[in-house]
């Protein structure tokens, strides 16, 4: 197999899509343009499971030798593990011949090893964008890293808690905890789980939608209303830092928009030409 040269090959980059936030598309279409640019695949195309283009109908118009899909998502749960390989028709495998094509279905981003990285750097930029009245010390800070979690597969939060245990080994921060928003231990638990009077919280969240810009800042202690009168004017719904129930906290964006998510993409599709021989 040509593993090394993707110039007859196509990139999917697959991300879960809504309806009701026209901004949560965004990542898949930066990374997207991204790889694009490099001039690295025949075509580069972006699919939704939730929204358009659907990805099956992107599937049907391409037919490259090879095909791959990158699901944009944030880790091997649900979806990405068990709804959408099922309904692509994917054996265990994860790869599958058409009339054109052999395709192949890649892990998600969110559980590549190299996200260490992405979460530190969305840590460290958001205290040094906004001292208070200057950066504390890693040392001083509580480090929490939130995640969606779901009952209906446990695989949704072990990416979250892998890094957790990875970040913890570098000994860099006061503390580092996972906390979820349909687990425990819960978003809103962050104050009696802080180790610091600072706390940084990144979501280990793809998008900026309304679980980042709504949700969790509300569960952090913000009024709602305050939260959605920011929302519909178009500004950040957590000011940084904001001092809650005697912590000083930031709030970093989802980790979705990390440039290097690109690479992460191209990692995936190298790690399946490699398995594919």
């Amino acid at each position: 197999m040509n593993g090394g040269n993707f110039s007859d090959a196509a990139l999917v980059v697959l991300g879960h899509g809504t309806t009701q936030n026209a901004g949560s598309a965004a990542p898949v279409y930066q990374h997207s343009a991204e790889l694009r640019r490099r001039n690295i695949f025949a075509a580069v195309r972006e699919a939704f499971w939730k929204q358009d283009p659907q990805i099956k109908t992107v599937l049907a118009e391409l037919a490259a030798p090879r095909v791959f899909i990158v699901p944009l998502f944030i880790s091997e749960g649900w979806f990405s593990d068990e709804v959408i390989p099922r309904e692509l028709g994917f054996a265990e495998n994860l790869k599958r011949k058409t009339e054109n094509s052999e395709v192949y279905y890649c892990p998600p981003v969110g559980s590549h090893g190299s996200m260490t990285r992405v979460l530190l750097a969305r840590a460290r930029e958001i205290v040094e964008k906004h001292p208070f009245p200057r950066a504390p010390k890693p040392k001083d800070i509580t480090l929490f890293i939130a995640g969606h979690g779901t009952g209906k597969n446990d695989n949704s939060r072990r990416a979250i808690e892998h890094q957790v245990g990875l970040l913890r080994a570098m000994n860099l921060y006061g503390g580092v905890q996972a906390i979820f928003l349909e687990e425990s231990p819960r978003i809103a638990e962050c104050y009696q789980l802080a180790l610091t009077n600072n706390v940084v919280v990144v979501p280990f969240f793809i998008s900026d939608g309304l679980h980042t810009q709504e949700d969790i800042p509300v569960l952090l202690g913000e009024a709602k209303p305050i939260v959605e009168q920011r929302l519909a004017i178009g500004q950040s719904t957590w000011r940084n830092p904001t001092e809650k129930h005697g912590k000083l906290v930031w709030y970093s964006p989802a980790i979705g928009s990390e440039p290097h998510l690109a690479d992460v993409i191209l990692e995936r599709v190298r790690e399946a030409a490699g398995m594919a021989g």
